[in-house]
C-alpha cells in the first residue's frame, strides 16, 4: 500500500497549498482584483492578445508548461532513490515552482502583457534586461533542441503513437475554426475531438504504426539510411522544428488554444486512468514500491553526476522550472481574461504539473518494478510488447526489472534517453492493466500523452523564443532587418536545429547530454525572474521573504552545477564539447552580470516605484456594418 499512500497524501497537499498558501499569495499579498484591465483586453488584437475563458488558458498553460518536463526530469532522479525525488517534487511545487509561476503571471498581466525579460529592464535597469534577454534566448535554444528530441524519440521507439499525435494538429485547427466562426465554447467539440484521439490510437496500435526508419531505408537503401543524419531521430526533428515554424507564426486561436484544451482533457483522462490503475495495482501488491526501488540509492553507475546539487536541476519542471516563467509572461498573461483568474492559472497548473511528477516517479518505479517489455512489429502489421525475461525464463519485475531498464551496473555515458521515456511509458501501461486496459494500448496512450505535451511546449517554446529574438534584434540597427516575425521565427527554429546537430559528435544522441545544461540554465533562469518579482514588491513596499528565499536557491544550486558541468573530470572542458562549454561559461557570466546589477540597484528602489509604460493609444470605436 505504500504506493497508494503516497499518491494519496502528495495530492492531499497539493489541494490544502492551493486553498491556503496559493490564495494568501494571491489575495493578501498580490491583491488580485478584476478591476484592473488585462493586457488581452488593453492591447486586444486576437493573434497574440485575446481574452480567452480560463478553463482554455488553463489547458494552454498547463500543456505548455508540463511538456516532457515533469516526465524525463523525475525518470532520471529517481537514480538517487524515489524518496528525495519525491520531497523536492511535493515541496518545490508548492513553495518555490507555484510561487515563481504565480508571480511571473501577475506582474505581466499588470505590465501589459511584456515577457519577464522586459519587466526587468524597468524593475532593475536597462542593461538587466539585455542580459535576461540573452539568457532567455539561450535557454529556449536548449529547451527547443532537447523537446524536439524528445519527440523524436517517442516517434523512432513508439511507431504506433505517430498518426494519434499528427492528427491532433487537423482537429485543433477545425476546433479553431468552428470556435470563431461560431463564437460556440470548446468543451463539447474538444470531448468529440478527444474521442477521434483515442480512436486513432487503436488505429495507430493494430493496423498503422509508422515506422520512418523502415520507410527510409525503402526510400533511401540501407547504406544511404544509415547516415547519423538521415536517422529517423534527426528526420523526426527537422519535421518537428519546420511544423513549429508554422505553428508559431499562425494566431493562438486557431491552433495553439485549441490544441492545448484537448491536450489537457488529454491529460485528466490519463491521469484519472493511472491513479485508478495505481491504487488497484498497489491494493492488490502488483504495484510495489517498497521492493522495487530503494528509497535513497546506495549504488550509481559510474560517472553518474552527485545528488547535491544535481536533484534540484534535474527535476525543473516538476518542481520550479524557469520555462514557465516565459510561458505565463509570454503567451498566458495575453490571453488571461481577468486578474482573478490568475491563481487557477499560476498556481494551480503547476501544483498539477507537480501532481503529474508524482505519478511519474511511481510509474518508474513501482510501475517499472510490473514488468519490462520488448516491442516489435508484427506480421499483421500491428505493434505487440513481450516481457523481458531473466536467464531462467521468468519475467523480470521489483527491482530486478527497475535496474534492467535503467541499466544501474553501466556507466552514465550509456545511461539513454529511450530508456527513460520507456519507463514512463511502460510503468504507466502497467498501472493501466491494473484495470484492464490491453497492454499495446496502455503503452499507446502514455506514449502519445508524452509526445502531445512534448509537441505543445515545442510551439509555445519557438512563439516565445520569437518575442525574445525580435526584442533583440530591434535593439540594433544592424540587426533590426531580423526583428520580423518570420525572420525571428526561423533564426528560432536554425538554432535549436543546430543544437540538436551539433551538440554530440553524433547526432540525435544529445537528449541526456543536454539535460543537465538545460536545467541548469532553467533554474537559474527561475531564480532571475523570482529576482524580478522581488523588485517589483520591493518597489511597493510589500514583504518579499516569500519569494528571497526560494530565489536564493534558485541562484546558488543551478550555478554550482553549471559550474560541474564544465570543468569537473567529466565536463565540458575535459570532453571538448565546446558548443556545451561556450553556453555553459556564457550563461554563468551573465548570471553574475545580471546579479551584479540587481545588488548595485537594490537599496536604490525600495518604495520607489518603477517609471510608467507609455499611456495606451486610444481605442477606435467599433463601426456596426451596413445591412
Amino acid at each position: 500500500m505504500s504506493t497508494l499512500i503516497v499518491a494519496v497524501l502528495s495530492f492531499v497537499g497539493f489541494i490544502v497549498a492551493y486553498n491556503t498558501y496559493g490564495r494568501w499569495l494571491s489575495h493578501r499579498l498580490f491583491e488580485l482584483d478584476d478591476n484592473n484591465e488585462p493586457p488581452s483586453k488593453q492591447l486586444q488584437d486576437d493573434v497574440d492578445f485575446c481574452p480567452t475563458d480560463r478553463q482554455v488558458v488553463f489547458g494552454h498553460h498547463f500543456t505548455s508548461i508540463a511538456g516532457t518536463g515533469p516526465i524525463v526530469g523525475p525518470a532520471i532522479a529517481v537514480f538517487w532513490g524515489w524518496l528525495p525525488a519525491l520531497l523536492w517534487v511535493v515541496f518545490g511545487s508548492i513553495f518555490v515552482g507555484a510561487v515563481h509561476d504565480l508571480g511571473a503571471l501577475i506582474i505581466s498581466l499588470r505590465n501589459r502583457g511584456q515577457t519577464v525579460g522586459e519587466i526587468a529592464g524597468r524593475m532593475i535597469n536597462k542593461r538587466a534586461k539585455y542580459l535576461f534577454l540573452i539568457v532567455l534566448a539561450a535557454a529556449l535554444m536548449v529547451v527547443l533542441a532537447i523537446f524536439g528530441l524528445v519527440v523524436a524519440v517517442i516517434f523512432a521507439e513508439y511507431p504506433q503513437t505517430v498518426l494519434p499525435v499528427w492528427i491532433s494538429m487537423p482537429i485543433a485547427i477545425a476546433l479553431g475554426l468552428y470556435a470563431r466562426k461560431k463564437d460556440a465554447h470548446l468543451l463539447v467539440p474538444s470531448l468529440v475531438a478527444l474521442f477521434i484521439v483515442y480512436a486513432s490510437i487503436l488505429v495507430g496500435v493494430y493496423y498503422l504504426p509508422i515506422d520512418l526508419g523502415a520507410i527510409l531505408a525503402n526510400v533511401l537503401g540501407p547504406d544511404l539510411s544509415a547516415s547519423p543524419y538521415l536517422s529517423p531521430l534527426m528526420v523526426w526533428t527537422i519535421i518537428l522544428l519546420i511544423y513549429c515554424f508554422v505553428a508559431s507564426v499562425l494566431p493562438v486561436w486557431l491552433l495553439l488554444q485549441p490544441r492545448d484544451y484537448v491536450n489537457s482533457h488529454q491529460l485528466i483522462v490519463a491521469l484519472v486512468l493511472l491513479f485508478v490503475g495505481l491504487l488497484v495495482a498497489s491494493a492488490t501488491g502488483a504495484a510495489n514500491l517498497a521492493q522495487s526501488t530503494p528509497a535513497v540509492a546506495t549504488e550509481m553507475p559510474a560517472g553518474a553526476p552527485p545528488i547535491f546539487p544535481f536533484l534540484f536541476i534535474t527535476i525543473a519542471c516538476g518542481a520550479c522550472s524557469g520555462f514557465h516563467c516565459l510561458v505565463s509572461s509570454g503567451t498566458s498573461s495575453k490571453q488571461v481574461e481577468k486578474e482573478t483568474d490568475a491563481q487557477y492559472i499560476g498556481y494551480g497548473a503547476m501544483l498539477l504539473e507537480g501532481g503529474l511528477a508524482v505519478i511519474v516517479i511511481l510509474a518508474c518505479c513501482a510501475g517499472v518494478g510490473m514488468g519490462i517489455f520488448e516491442g516489435s512489429k508484427a506480421a499483421d502489421g500491428s505493434y505487440v510488447y513481450t516481457a523481458m525475461t531473466d536467464a531462467e525464463g521468468a519475467p523480470l519485475t521489483g527491482q530486478a526489472a527497475w535496474e534492467t531498464r535503467y541499466a544501474i551496473t553501466k556507466s552514465w555515458s550509456d545511461f539513454k534517453l529511450p530508456n527513460l521515456v520507456a519507463a514512463f511509458v511502460e510503468g504507466g501501461a502497467n498501472f493501466l492493466t491494473s484495470i484492464g486496459i490491453p497492454l499495446e494500448i496502455g503503452i499507446s496512450i502514455i506514449a502519445v500523452l508524452v509526445a502531445n505535451f512534448a509537441a505543445t511546449t515545442l510551439d509555445t517554446a519557438t512563439r516565445l523564443q520569437r518575442y525574445v529574438l525580435q526584442e533583440l534584434f530591434a535593439s540594433t540597427p544592424i540587426t533590426k532587418p531580423l526583428a520580423g516575425k518570420y525572420a525571428a521565427t526561423a533564426a528560432a527554429v536554425l538554432s535549436a536545429l543546430a543544437i540538436a546537430v551539433f551538440a554530440d559528435k553524433i547526432p540525435g544522441k544529445g537528449g541526456t547530454l543536454l539535460w543537465p545544461l538545460f536545467g541548469a540554465m532553467n533554474q537559474l533562469l527561475a531564480g532571475l525572474a523570482m529576482m524580478v518579482t522581488a523588485f517589483y514588491l520591493w518597489r511597493r513596499n510589500k514583504p518579499i521573504w516569500f519569494v528571497a528565499i526560494p530565489m536564493i536557491a534558485m541562484l546558488i544550486l543551478p550555478a554550482l552545477a553549471m559550474y560541474y558541468n564544465v570543468f569537473s573530470e567529466s565536463g565540458y572542458w575535459a570532453k571538448q564539447q565546446w558548443l556545451l562549454l561556450v553556453l555553459g561559461i556564457g550563461v554563468l557570466i551573465l548570471q553574475a552580470w545580471m546579479l551584479f546589477e540587481a545588488i548595485v540597484m537594490w537599496p536604490k528602489v525600495k518604495g520607489v516605484l518603477e517609471e510608467a509604460l507609455p499611456p495606451l493609444p486610444e481605442k477606435k470605436p467599433k463601426v456596426a456594418a451596413d445591412n
